[in-house]
């Protein structure tokens, strides 16, 4: 009896000192680990990239932060107030990091209060979200020291995969509004002209514009030689000598650039000359001269092709509208970029079209060091420009692909000592005094990042336009741009910004799926190939026979019409057959893979659990005895 009192005395003394350390555990953790945090999700969707920190702990001056969130009034719309608390739960995150140097400001607007005139003067948009016509502000106004203003007027719920991507870059063009400057040479209308609705700005350089400044190169080509941080040079086409000197000699004095060549760029509309109607004008970029100096070449009569890669697009068919790979247009995954390299290292997508291969000159030892960026897989090969140019069925370019079991480079980063394109000096052509710079020199080193797609840059591989509230908004479908902002960043020295761009996942395809589907599909053309040339084979047959001439060859014509023709229904009705087979087949392996992971997670995971639940009480019910 006195032992099983005192053992009740001992289990109520460890019940009340467990009840004890939990409230002080509790109270230690909301006092002294209130900046501690745990991201469990797989993309860590709530832990701050290092540049966003890098820029943070950069901060020489306060910025001022005023967070307007109608919290109360957003409660009757769950989506939308816990998007409201996301966005707050960032921004003290962010103030957290800063070192006070962040000053956050959380304001409910009420009606008609200083607070709402302040909102409105700052262009913040509102909502109407109940039948009493109430207003809600979720905005944000962002302001230095020198009175420099930014604004987010209302925090879409469509870009919450941008969010910190959008708060950061607020707060960088705040704590740095010296940008950098990137001078632009195209013979891609990619600026546009000013008052030309039917050539507007590409929303690329609408995008750089938001980071750096820009300057066309195309009608001050002298800027080549003031303070210029990184040369966009787009889709150059037999350069004349004094433009190719001046681009020359900007690299050789360690001059930063991004080039891109294409030996097929469809956004150029350049039209066959009058005089020669019928010779095909030239599409392709040309900078021979200078990367014969780099011990590299990319062919102007070589498509890249890539079976792993190849986009999905609309096409016709003998059964009507299809899907079906199209390889000249690839839609490039991690598994194609650089993981290590700042401009690839965080991207998910990227859209390119008619692509070239950076190669070696006649396999001659490469004069350069090249880091790839983006490369195919090993189910690559070249095809025939004139292929890709005249062949309008996706099938035909399917049937003549051959894979060469090798990685194809499509961008790479150049660095090296190289030579001039002009070893004997000035060009006895050009008007010294004309040049940027007289300071000839013969040999340097260059930082270059070389890309053999134009189309990459074009809106259509990599926007969307939505409307919203009325305004025609760009969305990104895949990271193109992302590539093109974290590679100009780099160039010009800045690495801050570079992880938090390329953020965000646009898809997240189930591989396996993929696969599946990828091997009945090319079941499915071989067969379909085989009968298209038994239709041919019985039609010629057909033909012939018809030749002849003469009533009695008529009636055995008629004969052997007859039977061929019963022969080709029965062939095809066959062939018809199989090919329902491997469609139902293809289904049904996918219907199965998916079966099987809704009982790993509905039905395994939890049986799992229950299991060592079970095991662990056995375990110490038979401790107890």
């Amino acid at each position: 009896m006195k032992h099983s009192v005192r053992s009740s005395v001992i289990s109520g003394t460890g019940l009340v000192l467990a009840v004890c350390l939990f409230i002080a555990t509790i109270v230690l953790a909301n006092t002294a680990l209130t900046t501690w945090r745990v991201d469990l999700t797989q993309n860590k969707l709530f832990t701050l990239s290092k540049g966003t920190i890098n820029i943070l702990n950069n901060l020489e001056e306060p910025i001022q932060l005023d967070f307007y969130f109608s919290q109360k009034a957003m409660n009757d719309f769950p989506l939308l107030a816990n998007y409201g608390i996301r966005v707050r739960d960032m921004l003290e995150e962010l103030a957290t990091h800063a070192h006070n140097k962040l000053i956050l400001n959380i304001i409910e607007p009420e009606t008609f209060s200083e607070s709402e005139d302040q909102a409105v003067a700052s262009g913040l948009r509102t909502v109407s979200v109940n039948a009493n016509s109430d207003r809600v502000y979720f905005g944000l106004v962002g302001t230095n020291s020198t009175d420099d203003e930014k604004v987010i007027p209302f925090f879409q719920t469509n870009r919450e995969s941008a969010l910190e991507y959008d708060l950061t870059k607020l707060i960088y063009n705040l704590a740095y509004p010296d940008k950098r400057i990137v001078g632009i040479y195209s013979q891609l209308p990619i600026i546009g002209k000013k008052g030309d609705q039917t050539a507007p700005t590409w929303t690329i350089v609408n995008a750089l514009k938001e980071f750096f400044e820009i300057i066309d190169l195309n009608e001050n080509l002298d800027a080549l030689n003031q303070k210029l941080d990184v040369l966009m040079l787009v889709h150059p086409k037999k350069l004349d000598t004094k433009t190719l000197y001046a681009i020359d000699q900007y690299l050789l004095r360690g001059g930063k650039a991004i080039i891109f060549l294409d030996p097929l760029a469809e956004q150029d509309r350049t039209q066959p000359d009058a005089a020669s109607p019928n010779v095909m004008p030239v599409l392709y970029s040309y900078l021979d001269e200078i990367l014969e100096k780099w011990g590299l070449q990319i062919s102007k009569e070589k498509i890249v092709a890539d079976i792993n890669a190849a986009m999905r697009v609309q096409a016709s068919g003998p059964r009507g509208p299809q899907e079906i790979d199209y390889l000249p247009w690839l839609r490039l995954t991690e598994k194609n970029f650089n993981s290590e390299d700042f401009s690839t290292s965080e991207l998910n997508i990227l859209h390119m079209g008619t692509v070239g291969a950076i190669e070696s000159i006649d396999e001659k030892e490469i004069k350069v060091e090249i880091t790839p960026l983006i490369q195919t897989s090993k189910q690559s090969s070249k095809l025939e420009r004139d292929l890709i140019l005249f062949q309008r069925d996706p099938t035909v370019i399917l049937n003549n692909f051959k894979s060469d079991d090798k990685n194809i480079l499509i961008a790479g980063r150049i660095k090296g000592k190289v030579q001039t394109v002009f070893p004997d000096g000035f060009p006895v052509d050009i008007d010294i005094e004309q040049l940027p710079d007289d300071d000839f020199i013969s040999e340097g080193d260059i930082n270059v990042i070389l890309v053999s797609d134009t189309d990459i840059l074009a809106d259509h591989f990599w926007i969307r336009k939505q409307d919203m509230l009325g305004v025609s908004v760009p969305q990104p479908i895949s990271n193109n741009g992302d590539f093109v902002i974290n590679s100009i960043e780099n160039l010009s020295g800045s690495t801050d910004l570079i992880s938090l761009r390329g953020r965000g996942k646009y898809s997240r395809p189930f591989e396996k799926v993929e696969a599946i589907r990828k091997q009945a599909e090319s079941e499915f053309r071989e067969r379909e190939k085989e009968l298209q040339v038994a239709l041919e084979e019985t039609e010629n047959e057909i033909r012939k026979l018809q030749q002849e001439q003469g009533n009695e060859k008529s009636y055995l014509l008629n004969n052997k019409l007859t039977a061929e023709i019963e022969k080709f229904r029965n062939e095809r009705l066959a062939t018809r057959k199989e090919l329902r087979s491997v469609q139902h087949d293809l289904r049904k392996n996918i219907e199965k893979l998916g079966s099987q992971l809704r009982f790993i997670n509905i039905g395994l995971i939890p049986l799992l659990i229950t299991l060592l639940a079970l095991m662990i009480g056995i375990y110490r019910a038979n401790k107890r005895i």
